[in-house]
C-alpha cells in the first residue's frame, strides 16, 4: 500500500512551488556504505552495499519511507537462492510532547524472491537536547510471526549525540533478546559525521559481544535530494 501513497505524494509536491506551501515533502538519498551493519551485524557478509530512499512527510508530522540495500544473499533453511535486496517500508508519526521529540512508526521489513522472511516491528524514539547534546532512548518490538520462528524479539537502546556545525558525533549502545539474539546480544558504535553541501561524509567503529560479529571500522557517503 506504501507504493501508490508515495507516488500520489509525488504529484502534489509539484516543481516551483515553495517547499515551505507543500502539504507533502519528498526526501530522497542515495548511498554506499563499506559494510552495511543492522544491530551490530553485518547484513551484506563484511562487503561493501549499495542504498537508497524516499521518505515523504507530511503536515502534522506523519510520514512514509521506503528503503532499500543491496545484502548478502538471504533465503530459507533449504532453499537454493534468495533475496539480495532488502527493502523496508514504514509509516509513523514525529511529534512533540512534554518537552520530548516522540517518533511513533510501524516497519516492514521485505526481502524479495524470500517472501516468507518479511515480518514487522514497531519502533519508538523519546529525545531530548540539553544544551549542545541530544539524548535519545528507544526500542523496537516485534511480535511472534511465522517469518521469525513464531517468536518475538525487542530491541533497546540509548544514544547521545553532539552537533558542531557541519560535523555531528553520536555515541551509542543497544540490547535485543528474542528470536535474532536468542542469548541475548549487546552492541555498540561511535561515529563521525560531516556534511558538505549535500553530501553526508560518516566514519563509524561498530561492535557487539557476538564472536561472529565483530568490530569493524564503517564508512559511507550519502547523497541528500
Amino acid at each position: 500500500m506504501f507504493a501508490p501513497m508515495l507516488a500520489i505524494a509525488a504529484v502534489a509536491a509539484a516543481p516551483g512551488e515553495p517547499a515551505a506551501a507543500r502539504p507533502i515533502q519528498l526526501a530522497y538519498e542515495l548511498g554506499v556504505v563499506s559494510d552495511y551493519r543492522f544491530r551490530g551485524v553485518s547484513q551484506s557478509g563484511r562487503k561493501p552495499a549499495l542504498q537508497a530512499g524516499v521518505q515523504a512527510n507530511f503536515a502534522g508530522g506523519a510520514y512514509l519511507g521506503l528503503w532499500g540495500s543491496t545484502i548478502e544473499e538471504y533465503a530459507s533453511e533449504g532453499d537454493t537462492s534468495g533475496a539480495k535486496v532488502e527493502v523496508d517500508f514504514s509509516a509513523g508519526w514525529a511529534f512533540q510532547a512534554a518537552g520530548l521529540d516522540v517518533d511513533l512508526s510501524l516497519g516492514a521489513y521485505t526481502y524479495p524472491r524470500a517472501g516468507d522472511l518479511s515480518y514487522v516491528e514497531a519502533p519508538i524514539s523519546l529525545s531530548r537536547s540539553f544544551g549542545g547534546a541530544t539524548v535519545t532512548l528507544g526500542g523496537a518490538y516485534a511480535p511472534r510471526q511465522a517469518a521469525i520462528g513464531d517468536k518475538d524479539d525487542g530491541y533497546v537502546y540509548g544514544s547521545v549525540g553532539w552537533q558542531a556545525g557541519p560535523v555531528e558525533m553520536t555515541v551509542e549502545s543497544g540490547y535485543e533478546d528474542g528470536a535474532f539474539a536468542p542469548g541475548g546480544k549487546w552492541d555498540w558504535s561511535a561515529s563521525v559525521r560531516r556534511q558538505f553541501g549535500p553530501v553526508r561524509a560518516e566514519l563509524s567503529y561498530v561492535d557487539t559481544d557476538q564472536p561472529d560479529a565483530p568490530a569493524a571500522l564503517v564508512a559511507g557517503l550519502t547523497v541528500e535530494f
